[in-house]
């Protein structure tokens, strides 16, 4: 017998949630926790959410409350604010006046239009959820029960996609330039681009492309920052020729670059959400030589969703 059965602490009633036409719904596995995934039922800003809460007696006997309600909530959890959500929308009503159960009951729930102006997002620091709570008020503790959802958001830059050009120098040893065709990237696109070498004077054991995902969280002075490699692409192993120092500019060895992005887990760049955090992509090229001395050069690339991706007819012009 656990100690709360023992001192007569155990939950009388079980709550549960359901949403309406949730098993035709899209669905998406989703990391929820450090080792835990979940399969949640995808929602779009502006859908109605709406559904059932079932308050069933455990053991038949009446049941009193100080009233039922269900809300609607999208709230960021950081990491440093355990057990705390700062709670960025919040609808509420009522599903029961204050009174008693004599057996289990049904009520079902509407939110019409909800704007969910954020996508959903699980990452190292922080995590933003969207989710119905449906709380018992009692008179010793509240019973509560949460039920999340994930939703997406579709919001294409604004700004023009214009190529990215970077060079990687030493004077008199090395002079690279590569190229990549935009700036801006879907989910699910491909990075395309090529690496000149106009002049190479030392010896290059290793190349490689790698997409790294800043997540900044906080606000000063309490600001953190975690960076993670998405993927590393090898682009070459071994110097690509002997000497191009004889060679014109844009003459030399070309390497084109080719990375589908579909097989990642992506989620789009995220720019100061709510004040509290922000997520970016870089595109990090390294060099290193026989001496293991790295040279590298990293840009800013922009990440979006669209909706024709995730098996949604695109938004009429």
């Amino acid at each position: 017998m656990s100690m709360a059965s023992l001192f007569g602490l155990s939950t009388p009633v079980d709550i549960q949630i359901d949403f309406a036409g949730e098993k035709e719904r899209k669905h998406v596995e989703v990391k929820v926790d450090k080792d835990q995934r979940e399969n949640l039922p995808v929602y779009l800003d502006g859908e109605t959410v709406s559904g059932t809460a079932t308050i069933r007696l455990k053991d038949g006997k009446r049941f009193e409350h100080n009233g039922i309600k269900v809300e609607f909530v999208g709230g960021i959890e950081l990491f440093y604010d355990r057990g705390k959500s700062h709670e960025f929308l919040t609808l509420s009503q009522e599903l029961a006046a204050p009174g008693e159960l004599r057996q289990s009951a049904s009520f079902d729930f509407e939110f019409k239009n909800v704007e969910k102006q954020y996508e959903c997002y699980s990452g190292i620091n922080v995590k933003l959820r969207y989710y119905v709570r449906v709380t018992v008020a009692r008179r010793m503790a509240d019973l509560i029960r949460e039920k999340d959802m994930w939703v997406y958001s579709y919001r294409m830059p604004t700004e023009v996609s214009n190529s990215i050009k970077m060079e990687v120098g030493i004077e008199d040893c090395l002079h690279i330039e590569f190229e990549y065709n935009k700036s801006k990237y879907y989910l699910k696109d491909v990075i395309v681009g090529k690496i000149y070498f106009l002049l190479v004077r030392i010896k290059i054991k290793t190349m490689e492309l790698s997409i790294i995902r800043r997540e900044t969280t906080g606000a000063a002075p309490n600001v953190y920052n975690e960076s993670e490699t998405v993927t590393r692409f090898e682009i070459m192993d071994g110097a690509p020729v002997r000497d191009l120092t004889h060679l014109l500019p844009r003459l030399g060895e070309t390497i084109p670059i080719r990375l589908f992005l579909g097989g990642f887990e992506l989620a789009p760049t995220f720019r100061d959400v709510n004040k509290k955090f922000s997520t970016r992509y870089y595109l990090n090229l390294v060099l290193i030589d026989e001496e293991n001395r790295r040279y590298f050069k990293q840009q800013e690339i922009t990440m979006f969703r669209r909706k024709i991706d995730d098996g949604y007819p695109p938004d009429e012009e």
